[in-house]
């Protein structure tokens, strides 16, 4: 896990942002296109400069199309794995607060909006040292909205619950 100590987090950057701070690859690697597999380099590897995270996508026949949805992975991996710092009482960004409706947080996982939305739950979680009611408290939301929230990306509900885990409490369900 890497601390972030920027603002923003960089899963909260736009499409352009974010790929201006990466290297992106095009690369062979086995997938769909029969005939002209292995042909063409449409297979995407996009490595975050900053923080060394790494995505890649090789499902599509379009390098365009696989590219996108290294972008995509790249910000969900960013959400999952870098942490930006949180101080007691820091209240939540714009964008949480417009995707908040009656203490539910409204947002599908396939919005562009899911990472950074994400992120700013992990990292209020981290920052209530993995206690639910304090972040969802911190977070304006209900601890039940959180742990509903948090379900919708497999890999955050597993990296939460491996925390807490580590600290001896019970994981979240």
């Amino acid at each position: 896990m890497t601390t972030n100590t920027r603002r923003d987090h960089p899963a909260a950057l736009s499409s352009d942002e974010l790929s201006a701070e990466c290297d992106v690859q095009f690369v062979r690697r086995s997938g769909p296109g029969g005939q002209h597999r292995n042909k063409v380099s449409t297979a995407v590897v996009v490595l975050h400069k900053p923080t060394g995270v790494k995505s890649e996508a090789n499902e599509r026949r379009s390098q365009a199309e696989n590219r996108a949805v290294a972008i995509r992975r790249l910000r969900v991996r960013l959400a999952l794995e870098v942490r930006v710092e949180r101080g007691p009482g820091s209240v939540p960004s714009l964008l949480w607060r417009s995707r908040l409706r009656g203490g539910r947080i409204a947002v599908s996982p396939a919005h562009d909006d899911f990472p950074a939305l994400l992120a700013e739950a992990i990292d209020a979680i981290h920052a209530c040292e993995f206690d639910p009611k304090a972040a969802s408290e911190m977070l304006g939301c209900s601890s039940s909205q959180l742990l509903k929230f948090l379900q919708k990306e497999p890999q955050a509900i597993a990296l939460v619950n491996r925390q807490r885990q580590q600290r001896g409490e019970h994981p979240l369900r």
